[in-house]
């Protein structure tokens, strides 16, 4: 018994010790473990938001507003190429006024008569032009100047030299408005520059106000899409009219 009893508290003792002395050698190599120096032992999901995820608003990124235009940086707002025209030539005017202001003032309904005028000398001419080079020509024909030509062409000889008489009559008629054009500006030497000026400046009228020949049908015909036939303010005005008429008609009203 003693030796059983002396045995078992040995042991107890031994068990003891052996836990006393492996106890702190555990904790001190814990603590001077190589790896717990990067460890964060706080837990990732202790920064969210205790608010369940189907309350989290979405906010989006904030968008940098877009720079505003100025009216300073677009001197004019033009909306065609029409209108570009029309302050074209009224700067075009107004530049040849201040750099020659000797030159005679032009006004609308002088500028009317005076291309009246020239278009009567070029008709004129257009006339003198087709008489005259139809004489020329069948002078040329007559004397036998051509007679090869004619020979070359399968056709009766006079009905040949009949068609090219009036090929050159044609020709006299297309070259009479422009020797027209050169006596008008050569008698009216001192209206060319202004006139040449509000000829631009009518022109660009005419195509801003014309309207769009696209519309056009049988019974809405282009009522003068050039301003041919305008030969005075009171014409243009009433030009405006059928212009305007045209437009009501294409809309139905």
């Amino acid at each position: 018994m003693l030796v059983t009893s002396a045995t078992s508290m040995l042991r107890a003792g031994a068990g003891r010790s052996a836990t006393s002395g492996l106890q702190p050698m555990f904790l001190r190599s814990t603590a001077a473990c190589p790896y717990s120096a990067g460890l964060n032992m706080t837990s990732p999901f202790s920064s969210m938001s205790q608010q369940p995820p189907s309350l989290v608003k979405f906010r989006p990124s904030p968008v940098a507003p877009s720079p505003r235009r100025s009216l300073s940086a677009t001197p004019s707002r033009l909306s065609t190429d029409a209108e570009v025209d029309a302050a074209a030539a009224a700067k075009a005017s107004r530049a040849q006024i201040a750099a020659h202001p000797e030159t005679p003032a032009l006004n609308w309904e002088t500028f009317f008569k005076l291309r009246k005028s020239r278009r009567r000398w070029q008709q004129g001419f257009s006339v003198l032009g087709m008489v005259g080079f139809g004489l020329a020509g069948s002078m040329a024909l007559g004397s036998g100047a051509a007679d090869s030509l004619v020979g070359g062409i399968p056709l009766d000889p006079l009905m040949t030299m009949g068609l090219m008489t009036m090929g050159f009559a044609a020709l006299g008629w297309l070259v009479g408005p422009s020797i027209g054009t050169v006596v008008f500006n050569a008698m009216n030497s001192k209206w060319k520059a202004p006139m040449a000026l509000k000829e631009s400046q009518f022109f660009a009228r005419i195509k801003k106000n014309r309207v769009d020949p696209t519309a056009s049908s049988a019974r809405n015909p282009v009522p003068d899409f050039y301003g041919e036939k305008i030969s005075s303010v009171a014409g243009y005005r009433q030009w405006l009219r059928d212009q305007r008429a045209f437009n009501k008609k294409k809309i139905g009203v």
